[in-house]
């Protein structure tokens, strides 16, 4: 959709996920088999046909560069538009802009060279399928400056304590932002807003020494805007503890939980090559995930494999988190455990953490 500019805004992401964001950032933590999670908001945003989209980063971005490539796994392989890459620029002295401020005004030309003349802006913990044309749409209904993206939950979670909470009228007109522990309606850091209106707001909190763009121009609404709230349905997940990531990946075993994020309009990740999973004869497996390229000869229960894990014969796993490349060698016992890609157990080890308290092993780890 022409009418549209895509912003992941990465800056507030801090390294919330212990040792799997010890080598990259949030973004580019691996979720769900063979996708990271930046995946989820940039597939949103190619179904609804925005062919521009920035990505603007900070630290830790070298592995989410890897993972981006050039974009066409999301079709933004383009001679007009296209993804880019935005660390913030510090080459200006007169620049006086900080924190997520910065990267807006350090790159203003990707706005202005942009054909959008709505922005939608998006943060990659909020795991969503939300229909951005939708948005959109009741964006223009509703004549609002600016219009954010909720969730209302069932139950609250120890994740959604963080989050920014919002209240709105019978009219879908947002009246507070906050982050009340007890409120159940979550703002999924998604917002759409006019352009033009958009780049004044960014100079205004520039001005005056501010540097939180959605906590100084949107929450604290100084200058009056009128916000919407749109009501989103579908499958959400808030991935910003290591306990969240657990839970809500172990919740991906359930079919309804999977059919609501996979089963409606793809989710494209970058293509690798390579053989369907599997099964030697000594193979048991039930009730798991695995993605391409597995070689299994042992037990494997309540799990999720990402591509390429070789388990060898006599291994045994339950409610784990395999991610690439990893190899379980004969005789190793796991249970509750995430290992990060490439690491190495040579066998005969066991370790054992608890569904509230994972064991985790850091990227290219051996024992």
């Amino acid at each position: 959709m022409k009418s549209l500019i895509g912003v992941i805004n990465l800056d507030h992401e801090l390294e919330e996920l212990k040792e799997l964001t010890y080598f990259r950032c949030g973004a580019a933590v691996p979720y769900a088999g063979r996708y990271r999670l930046i995946d989820f908001v940039l597939s949103n945003m190619m179904n609804a046909g925005i062919e521009s989209i920035g990505v603007f980063v900070r630290r830790k971005y070298r592995s989410l560069m890897d993972h981006l490539g050039d974009g066409k796994p999301w079709d933004l392989d383009r001679k007009h538009g296209g993804m880019f890459i935005l660390p913030p620029d510090w080459n200006d002295p007169t620049d006086t802009s900080q924190g997520d401020l910065q990267h807006f005004h350090n790159n203003l030309d990707f706005f202005h060279r942009g054909a959008g003349q709505y922005v939608v802006h998006a943060g990659s913990r909020h795991v969503t399928k939300a229909d951005l044309q939708d948005v959109y749409q009741h964006h223009i209904r509703t004549g609002a400056d600016v219009t954010l993206v909720c969730k209302k939950v069932d139950q609250l979670l120890p994740e959604h304590e963080a989050c920014i909470k919002v209240d709105h009228d019978e009219d879908g007109n947002v009246v507070d932002i906050h982050q009340c522990a007890d409120h159940t309606n979550i703002y999924t850091e998604i917002f759409i807003m006019e352009k033009g209106l958009f780049l004044k707001q960014v100079q205004r909190c520039i001005e005056h020494g501010e540097t939180h763009f959605f906590r100084d121009a949107i929450q604290k609404n100084p200058s009056g805007l009128k916000i919407a709230a749109y009501a989103y349905e579908g499958y959400h997940a808030v991935i910003n503890s290591i306990d969240s990531y657990y839970r809500n990946s172990m919740d991906l075993l359930n079919t309804g939980q999977y059919d609501q994020l996979f089963k409606e309009d793809p989710v494209q990740t970058k293509i690798k090559y390579e053989a369907p999973a599997k099964y030697l004869e000594s193979a048991d497996v039930k009730h798991s995930l695995l993605a391409n390229g597995c070689i299994v000869g042992g037990e494997v229960q309540d799990s999720i494999l990402f591509r390429g894990v070789h388990v060898a014969k006599g291994a045994r796993i339950k409610g784990s988190i395999i991610m690439q490349k990893c190899y379980i060698g004969e005789g190793t016992v796991l249970e509750n455990v995430i290992l990060d890609k490439d690491v190495k157990l040579t066998g005969g080890q066991t370790l054992i953490g608890a569904p509230s308290n994972p064991y985790i092993l850091a990227k290219s780890t051996i024992i």
